[in-house]
């Protein structure tokens, strides 16, 4: 087995992680959370991720409180290689650029904080890995109804739109619905924004016979 077939492997080892940990109000997936979903896939097929940091950047951004004191955030990036070894075959290996970055006040935690979030966001989207707060099953469903709700909802925006053609009583007035719902028009396919157009068109045609201007 090569390296990519292990990989591949470990891909399948992990089809989805539930979000656990919870912070600032929302749920998210902690970093020992994801290293341990592969770690023992790894362990047992003999692979390891080998970080470089290859450049780093460190900035400050100043804040000073009403109170006249001040607080220096200190934002670190970090430019990486992270590669993929196979221990049985040290020649085989994959090497993939990364970026990560970290957010610190104190300052020294900086590039902990990059190397931490790079490594964990890495195997998530190297993987594929999905993460949701509910069941694989719930993560489908929601994102099936999403999508379902999404064409409902384009379907009134539809409906408003033509229904705002029609019911223009001026030249003046029609042309500032076009201009109002102008940016609405890449929501559609080809063959209903044909017939928004035909439907402003023909509005048009009726309004400039009544010889409506205003």
């Amino acid at each position: 087995m090569n390296l990519g077939e292990k990989l591949i492997e470990i891909r399948k080892s992990v089809p989805y992680l539930k979000k656990e940990n919870t912070g600032n109000q929302y749920a998210y997936v902690g970093s020992s959370q994801v290293l341990a979903s592969v770690k023992s896939k790894m362990d047992e097929l003999k692979v390891l991720l080998v970080p470089e940091v290859r450049d780093a950047k460190v900035s400050e951004k100043t804040e000073t409180k009403k109170d006249g004191k001040f607080t220096i955030t200190y934002f670190t990036e970090l430019f990486m290689t992270m590669t993929w070894l196979d221990a049985e075959n040290t020649t085989d290996k994959i090497s993939v650029p990364w970026y990560a970055q970290g957010v610190d006040i104190a300052g020294e935690k900086g590039v902990g904080k990059a190397l931490t979030y790079g490594e964990k966001y890495f195997m998530l989207k190297f993987f594929n890995i999905p993460t949701d707060k509910d069941d694989p099953d719930a993560f489908q469903l929601k994102h099936s109804d999403k999508i379902e709700e999404r064409e409902i909802d384009i379907d009134k925006i539809f409906d408003e739109i033509s229904d705002a053609f029609v019911k223009s009583i001026s030249i003046v007035q029609l042309n500032g619905n076009g201009s109002k719902y102008k940016n609405s028009f890449p929501l559609f396919d080809e063959e209903k924004q044909k017939k928004l157009k035909n439907i402003f068109s023909l509005r048009m045609n009726d309004l400039m016979e009544q010889g409506v201007d205003k």
